[in-house]
C-alpha cells in the first residue's frame, strides 16, 4: 500500500498533471495526446498507481519505455526518441483503427474551448472556418480520441474564456447537441466525455441530459470561484468533494524525470498551503 505525502508547495501546471495521474485505472488501455501533461500523467501513474496500464501516443506507438531522464521522450513525435522500448511503432491511422473496434478506453486531450456538452475546439477562435480570428494548430488525432474511445478525459487551464456556451468551431465531439447525438452522428452510442480537469474543479458529466456537472473543487478554491470563472453554468453535484492535493512521489517524478525544464512549474500560478 502506498502512503501518500500531500505537497503544500506547487505550481497549478503541475496540480494538473498530478490530477490527471490519480485518474488513471490499472488494466485500461489510453490514447493521450502529442505531448505534456496527458503523457506526463499517464507515465507517473503507472510508476505508482496503475503498473498494468497501458497507453499509445498520437502517432501510434504503444507503450514506449524511455530511459528517463536521460532520454527524454516528448521531444516529437515519429522520432525514435519518443518510441524508445515501445511495444509496437505503429501509425494515427492504426491508431485510430484500434480505438473503432473498441480497444481504446480513456482518451485524455489538452483544449482551448469547451462548451457545456464537452465538445472542443483546438482549431480557431472567433468568425467562422472562411474567416476567422485566430488560428490554432487544429486537432491533428484529436478528433478521433474523442470520437471513438470510450471515455474522453479533458485537461487545462481554469479560465473563463475557455468555458463558452457554444464553441466556435467543434474540432472534436463531445456529446454534441446532448442525448444520443453521438449514436445519431454514427459514433459510438456509448462513448464520450467523462470527465474535465483543470487548475480549479472537476467536471463529469450527468448521465441523462449528458450536460457537464461540477463535482469537485480544489482546496485553495471555492465552489463559487470556480462558477465565476466559467462563460457558462454547469450542472452542480448534491455533494462537491474537496479534491486531493499533489503527493511529493508524484512531484519527485515529475520535476527530476519528465519535465526537466521545469516548464509545468511555469504554468499557472504558485500555490502555497
Amino acid at each position: 500500500m502506498i502512503t501518500k505525502t500531500f505537497s503544500k508547495s506547487f505550481s497549478e501546471g503541475e496540480y494538473l498533471v498530478c490530477a490527471l495521474a490519480k485518474l488513471v485505472e490499472n488494466g485500461r488501455f489510453y490514447w493521450v495526446a502529442g505531448a505534456g501533461s496527458p503523457l506526463y500523467a499517464v507515465i507517473i501513474a503507472r510508476r505508482l498507481y496503475a503498473p498494468e496500464a497501458h497507453y499509445i501516443t498520437e502517432d501510434g506507438v504503444i507503450d514506449p519505455e524511455p530511459a528517463l531522464p536521460f532520454d527524454h521522450p516528448f521531444m516529437g513525435m515519429v522520432t525514435s526518441r519518443s518510441a524508445y522500448q515501445a511495444v509496437a511503432w505503429w501509425t494515427m491511422n492504426w491508431a485510430g483503427f484500434l480505438a473503432g473496434i473498441g480497444y481504446m478506453d480513456y482518451g485524455i486531450l489538452n483544449t482551448v474551448q469547451v462548451d457545456p456538452y464537452g465538445n472542443v475546439n483546438s482549431t480557431h477562435l472567433g468568425g467562422d472556418y472562411r474567416e476567422f480570428g485566430r488560428r490554432f494548430g487544429g486537432p491533428g488525432g484529436a478528433d478521433a480520441i474523442a470520437g471513438l474511445c470510450r471515455r474522453l478525459i479533458l485537461a487545462f487551464p481554469h479560465e473563463k474564456r475557455r468555458f463558452v456556451p457554444r464553441v466556435d468551431f467543434i474540432s472534436s465531439p463531445g456529446y454534441l447537441d446532448g442525448p444520443d447525438a453521438r449514436r445519431r452522428w454514427g459514433l459510438p452510442g456509448d462513448s464520450g466525455p467523462w470527465r474535465v480537469v483543470t487548475t480549479k474543479a472537476m467536471f463529469d458529466f450527468e448521465p441523462e441530459s449528458k450536460r457537464m456537472r461540477l463535482i469537485g473543487v480544489v482546496p485553495w478554491s471555492s465552489k463559487e470561484e470556480v462558477l465565476s470563472e466559467m462563460g457558462f453554468e454547469p450542472l452542480v453535484a448534491e455533494k462537491v468533494e474537496t479534491l486531493e492535493l499533489p503527493t511529493e512521489e508524484e512531484l519527485t517524478i515529475l520535476r527530476t524525470e519528465l519535465d526537466v525544464w521545469g516548464l509545468t512549474q511555469q504554468e499557472g500560478k504558485w500555490i502555497e498551503l
